[in-house]
């Protein structure tokens, strides 16, 4: 058996976590989940049916994992070889900018997905994000002064999950193409651990369409 059982469809958010996995250097058995007839072995470990789930078969039980952001602070703990996770001071951007991207840039990006963009100050204070394009002017923030990576020079899990939504948000046409966004996006597309995992969903994705 495989270290870790992986629940996916390439057609979501768990080319995210692929590619965390393969940034790891994990060993995985990828199951393929169909949303029509989702296997029981999913439905048990996480209930709401939902992609990417995990589960980790370490010596001391099964452990699962759900939501892309935890899957990758995951794998970076559980990989340190794979310098991967934060040094100390890197903390604080590591984690600051993956939950920013895992909160406010995802509801942003899906509230006006959806036809809600706040304009006024009362929506924007209740609305966790704010505005979309209080959104996307934060996050070019990350890279005013010159950084390569979330936190500075060193490639880090981090980049892996900020790396997808701007990646999939210039793909897709949901986030706007300023330079900052599509000079990290071209970084983060030549990295060897993108590449691979991207090759895989691709595949399938075809496959899937005949």
């Amino acid at each position: 058996m495989a270290e870790y059982t992986f629940f996916t469809n390439p057609m979501s958010r768990g080319q995210i976590a692929r590619w965390a996995l393969h940034e790891a250097g994990a060993e995985y058995e990828q199951v393929l989940v169909d949303w029509t007839n989702k296997p029981s072995e999913l439905l048990f470990a996480n209930p709401m049916g939902k992609v990417p789930t995990l589960i980790h078969h370490a010596l001391d039980g099964d452990r699962v994992i759900t939501e892309a952001a935890a899957i990758c602070a995951y794998l970076a703990e559980a990989y340190p070889g794979a310098e991967l996770a934060p040094h100390e001071l890197e903390r604080a951007d590591y984690y600051r900018w993956m939950f920013f991207a895992a909160g406010p840039v995802e509801q942003a990006i899906t509230a006006r997905h959806l036809g809600f963009d706040p304009t006024e100050p009362m929506q924007q204070g209740t609305a966790g994000f704010g505005s979309f394009a209080r959104v996307m002017d934060a996050l070019e923030c990350l890279f005013a002064d010159g950084r390569d990576w979330v936190c500075g020079d060193r490639f880090t899990m981090a980049d892996v999950y900020v790396g997808s939504q701007i990646d999939w948000g210039l793909t897709f046409g949901t986030m706007p193409p300023r330079v900052a966004f599509v000079a990290y996006a071209e970084r983060v597309q030549a990295r060897g651990a993108y590449k691979a995992a991207k090759a895989i969903d691709s595949a399938l994705i075809a496959e899937m369409k005949k």
